[in-house]
């Protein structure tokens, strides 16, 4: 895919270890902003995300909490950043597979969250999150 004059891959890929200066690291945090394993280590060490931010916009990163509660509660916080998304036509954003590593939600059940995201141009999901949604009742 071609997103402002730059070629994208079409699923955010499984290892990111570099980023366009457009480019976005999307990954599961905690309230608390202790980013100590799995995505957020990597938006940490790497996309500029700051200890003690548990939410949003962060250097090269943005963080959802997923480590709180249930499905229900990670909603809002894939709502909002979808809108925040939506807002910021310049930066193009790779969702990683929030929750479904150390918080220990499965694909199908985050997936649903970003059902809204599936055709807003400049967010990249998982190719496992894009499956699922195609192949979910509408």
């Amino acid at each position: 895919m071609i997103y402002n004059d730059i070629m994208r891959p079409d699923y955010t890929p499984d290892w990111i270890t570099e980023l366009k200066p457009d480019e976005v690291f999307v990954f599961g945090s905690n309230l608390y902003g202790a980013h100590g394993g799995g995505a957020a280590w990597v938006a940490y060490r790497r996309f500029g995300a700051v200890m003690g931010q548990g939410v949003g916009l962060q250097g090269q990163s943005y963080a959802i909490p997923t480590m709180q509660g249930s499905v229900e509660t990670i909603k809002p916080y894939v709502d909002d950043f979808i809108k925040f998304a939506k807002l910021h036509p310049e930066l193009f954003f790779y969702v990683t597979k929030i929750g479904c590593g150390i918080a220990g939600f499965r694909n199908e059940e985050i997936a649903q969250l970003f059902a809204e995201a599936v055709n807003v141009n400049n967010i990249c999901l998982p190719k496992e999150f894009v499956d699922i949604l195609a192949n979910s009742p509408q």
